[in-house]
């Protein structure tokens, strides 16, 4: 490309920029969001109709695996249910199942299920006293969930931890402490509110990406720490 041209080019660049003179009469805000991003923000996002769910966890399970308000009837794969037992010492909540979870129909299997009982051993705690759950059911398209099905499976799994009533709460993965837990400055141990009251927890790294990034385990083992710390005796 020759000068003249290149210079042509350039200055086309900066037209479509919105930059057409290099002086104007008035003083610009460069940094003054734009209008048609604030108007778009400023729209009313459509209301999302929260389905009516069981008061017992029985017909709450039996409702998760029949009904069809579920978002996982829209996707591939039978659903992989919570398990564990109510008033469990902790519980412990991801955003979705794992392919091998998919295959077993039972969460935190495969590798990142053989991590996870690791982790419990060396907290002292017994897996089969633990309450396992994922906000979603089973893999959406892609492992990606829309907004309005993340606000529907939040508010369904506030109310299922609310049957469960667990002691303690262990959120596993940035999707999951996102859609549950609030920012609350950076408190590592959190309260988790279900509606039916409080109960105290604590976010960390999922399993899968512990297998990933070894370096992360000595940050997560001094986050679940403070969950033993707090858990009663």
């Amino acid at each position: 490309m020759d000068g003249a041209a290149a210079a042509d080019a350039y200055l086309a660049w900066w037209a479509l920029a919105g930059v057409d003179s290099a002086v104007g009469d008035a003083p610009v805000n460069w940094l003054r969001p734009s209008p048609l991003r604030d108007t778009v923000a400023a729209l009313p996002r459509p209301a999302i109709q929260i389905p009516q769910r069981p008061a017992d966890i029985k017909s709450f399970r039996v409702w998760l695996a029949d009904s069809p308000v579920q978002p996982e009837g829209n996707w591939n794969g039978p659903p992989v249910l919570p398990a564990g037992p109510v008033d469990a010492p902790l519980m412990i909540v991801t955003d979705l199942p794992e392919e091998a979870d998919m295959k077993s129909g039972a969460l935190f299997s495969g590798g990142a299920g053989a991590l996870l009982d690791a982790i419990l051993r060396a907290m002292g705690i017994d897996r089969a006293s633990v309450h396992t759950a994922s906000l979603a059911l089973a893999r959406p398209p892609g492992g990606i969930i829309t907004e309005p099905d993340g606000v529907l499976l939040a508010e369904r799994m506030r109310a299922y931890i609310a049957l469960v009533r667990p002691r303690r709460l262990l959120v596993l993965g940035d999707r999951t402490a996102r859609a549950l837990l609030p920012d609350d400055g950076g408190n590592d141990l959190r309260d988790f509110n279900h509606g039916g009251g409080n109960v105290p927890a604590v976010a960390t790294f999922h399993p899968r990406l512990l297998l990933q990034q070894p370096a992360a385990k000595a940050e997560c083992w001094r986050l679940l720490q403070i969950l033993i710390e707090d858990m009663p005796s």
